[in-house]
């Protein structure tokens, strides 16, 4: 019997050597390059009941993907074993995600009679490290960065007893013989370990501190999330100016104390991936103000290492769990990086020495229409695939976008997507890219026979494929690869068609201009774009990312012509106005885009919310911060004719609302509301045009939870089928999944 799917490092060997000796059958199991393997001797009755409960009673946290068995002859077994694992052979076994510490662990760390008492790297087959401390398969010690710990008589004992817990769990320690952590200065001098180093940190943190916490991806920058002085002085350090960041608490009910749950929200906090949940603050929270400045939300989550649990739990205070970095580089994962990148940064280091492998970030989840969707696919979730529901003929590498990076690889009927990699706009981030592609070659023992990239000339993920795999390259529209993205995780039909919303902030069009406010109809072999927002021009090029000011004078400018000038609402001066103004005349560095991300942008300027950002889409999110305290249903007009959205009816309006003193979140609302209705009336007209009933919804700009939720609804409510991300997100993060989609038709 050979089983494929998540059955290395779960448990799954110990429970078939127990069930066939429950069942009375003798044989063998051993972990391989695809799976499990497994012969059983009995007579027809025992075999057919362990065939059916190989399945049914399997460890809850395995995933059989496949399993195919056949009746042979008898050998002649005397016994049931666990073999030693078979390393030749074509690598096609899954790797689990690091896995948050159990129920039972946590009860054993925090036990004084129990050998594992407050011990930080307690766990067991249900739990712990996989993915980042993986080198190679199969899933054995030997193979991970927990082979230089030899295990104590103990240890071993519980590891060979097959009614143990920890039967044939990997990684399993204690304070005898597992890895400890140490607390060094930022300079790198070592100060003290093991119990005196978690007594110091949290004398620290309790003194305002802040400390680089090594855990299982990497390491997190930790201090007082009440303490205004040292978040303040973190971002400071961390150079991020505004941008929320996440805290982690003690257990739920101090999260509830701080922020709105509703009970799919608790699920995900509660669940086994562990993400970061963002949710509603209370107004009667206690946490810094500059943990989320300006911004009604909070990204929570709960600890989910034995080291995270007792330092929270004796802390009794939620803390800043952000990610070890300075912003847009890569998180830092060992000591000799921790040192040189953090020492302005956090005042000490606490290290521990275990390897990781590769670094993985936390995820990050929001609940919208009733579902999670996924914001950052990483911790918990990667390298978990995307079963798709066709054979992938040859093994396909994809180089994802440039915002937001993962990369995939393609194998048969599953898509393996790499962990959060970022913008690849700094040299530490594109080494981390490169690090990913060989790394996950290696880990999957796979020779791409196809590589795909995105059809942008200056992205580094094309250029890279350029320069490495010219002959084999294939490159994709971005918007393409969104709608695709969407339609393979909700598993469509291979002959379906669809309307696709492909809205971001940039994306390279098949006309070279910069595409992003798009409607698409989609199949798997092709795409029509059916409608697009009004070109319009962007001052500056990239810099209208940061100074939202750029794309709001230009939307004037489309609407008003001259008259432009005389808006008083952007924060420059009437000269800067003429200048700007003057290069879209001459198209002077100032290149054409149907963008959606950079129309809300420029609404968020021009009715005065965000000039310049300090992070990515900080304009967009302001301007739905504001809607969100409105409940306006009325709308602004767009013309839609000859395949041409056109804005400006709607920014007219917005002008002559302004001047009429509405407030702006009323505005806000409204322009929210517009880009639904909008949306609704395309699929409307398509729906009797084509025919097309399924809509999809893919993009950056649909993580805006009012556009995302009354699109989706609204869409429900007229007899469609919308189709959001459930599995991917949205952004440019699923780009990869939709890569390796477009190459198969």
């Amino acid at each position: 019997m050979s089983i494929t799917g998540l059955v290395q490092g779960v448990g799954f060997r110990p429970f078939v050597l127990r069930l066939a000796e429950e069942i009375g059958l003798k044989g063998y199991v051993l972990n391989n390059t695809t799976g499990v393997l497994i012969e059983v001797e009995g007579n027809n009755k025992k075999l057919h009941e362990f065939l059916l409960r190989v399945d049914r009673g399997k460890p809850h946290i395995s995933k059989i993907y496949s399993l195919q068995h056949s009746f042979l002859e008898d050998i002649g077994f005397k016994d049931f074993k666990i073999r030693e694992s078979e390393e030749q052979g074509e690598k096609k076994a899954l790797i689990l995600p690091d896995i948050s510490i159990c129920k039972e662990c946590s009860k054993e760390i925090r036990d004084p009679k129990d050998r594992r008492f407050i011990y930080l790297f307690t766990n067991c087959t249900d739990c712990g490290p996989r993915f980042s401390i993986i080198n190679a398969l199969p899933y054995d010690r030997k193979n991970t960065s927990m082979k230089d710990f030899r295990m104590c008589i103990d240890c071993e004992k519980e590891y060979n007893l097959v009614s143990d817990r920890r039967f044939h769990a990997q990684p399993n320690a204690c304070h005898v013989c597992g890895p400890w952590i140490s607390l060094y200065d930022c300079e790198g001098t070592f100060i003290c370990e093991k119990y005196d180093a978690l007594e110091r940190v949290i004398n620290l943190i309790q003194k305002g501190h802040i400390i680089a916490v090594k855990g299982l991806g990497g390491y997190h920058l930790v201090c007082d999330a009440t303490n205004e002085e040292t978040v303040s002085r973190l971002r400071a350090k961390k150079q991020r100016e505004e941008k929320p960041m996440a805290v982690m608490f003690p257990d739920l009910d101090t999260v509830k104390a701080e922020a709105s749950v509703s009970a799919l929200e608790e699920r995900a906090i509660n669940s086994i991936e562990k993400p970061v949940v963002i949710v509603k603050k209370n107004d009667t929270t206690t946490l810094a103000p500059s943990v989320s400045p300006d911004n009604s939300t909070v990204g929570v989550f709960l600890p989910y290492t034995p080291l995270h649990q007792i330092l929270l739990r004796k802390l009794k205070k939620p803390v800043i769990a952000t990610s070890a970095n300075i912003t847009d580089e890569p998180i830092v994962k060992d000591e000799e990086d921790a040192f040189a990148r953090l020492s302005k940064i956090a005042d000490h280091v606490l290290a521990h020495n275990r390897g990781i492998i590769r670094r993985c970030d936390d995820s990050v989840v929001r609940v919208v229409a009733q579902r999670q969707v996924p914001i950052r696919r990483s911790r918990g979730y990667a390298p978990l695939p995307v079963t798709v529901n066709f054979r992938i003929q040859k093994p396909v590498l994809a180089l994802g976008p440039y915002m937001n990076n993962t990369i995939a690889l393609g194998i048969d009927d599953k898509v393996f997507i790499s962990q959060h990699i970022g913008d690849l706009d700094t040299p530490l981030a594109t080494e981390f890219f490169e690090e990913t592609v060989n790394d996950f070659l290696k880990l999957f023992d796979v020779k791409p026979e196809l590589v795909v990239s995105d059809m942008h000339p200056g992205y580094y993920s094309t250029k890279f494929g350029e320069k490495h795999f010219n002959d084999k390259l294939v490159k994709v529209q971005h918007h393409f690869a969104h709608i695709l993205s969407c339609m393979a995780e909700n598993d469509m039909p291979l002959d379906s068609e669809v309307v696709g919303f492909a809205f971001d902030g940039t994306g390279y069009g098949i006309d070279k201009s910069i595409w992003g406010g798009e409607v698409l109809i989609v199949s798997y072999r092709r795409f029509e774009r059916v409608f697009n927002l009004r070109p319009y021009r962007l001052p500056g090029g990239d810099k209208a990312a940061k100074e939202p000011f750029r794309a709001g004078l230009s939307l004037l400018y489309e609407s008003f012509g001259n008259e432009a000038i005389d808006f008083k609402g952007l924060s420059i001066t009437e000269r800067e106005k003429l200048f700007l103004i003057d290069m879209m005349r001459k198209n002077i560095n100032s290149p054409v885009t149907t963008s959606m991300g950079r129309l809300f942008e420029g609404v968020s300027a021009l009715i005065g919310l965000k000039q310049r950002v300090s992070y990515h889409a900080q304009a967009a999110i302001a301007l739905e911060q504001v809607a969100l305290r409105s409940h306006e249903t009325d709308s602004y007009q767009f013309i839609i004719e000859d395949g041409i959205i056109d804005y400006r009816p709607l920014i007219e309006s917005i002008v002559k609302d302004l001047k009429s003193g509405v407030p702006e979140e009323a505005i806000a609302r409204r322009f929210h509301n517009s880009i639904v209705d909008m949306i609704v009336y395309i699929s409307d007209s398509l729906k009797k045009e084509r025919g097309i009933r399924t809509v999809a919804l893919s993009g950056g700009v649909f993580q805006n939870t009012i556009l995302l939720e009354n699109a989706f609804n609204k869409l429900k409510q007229r007899g469609f089928i919308p189709l959001l991300h459930q599995v991917v997100p949205a952004n440019d993060g699923g780009i990869s999944l939709g890569q390796i989609v477009a190459t198969q038709f």
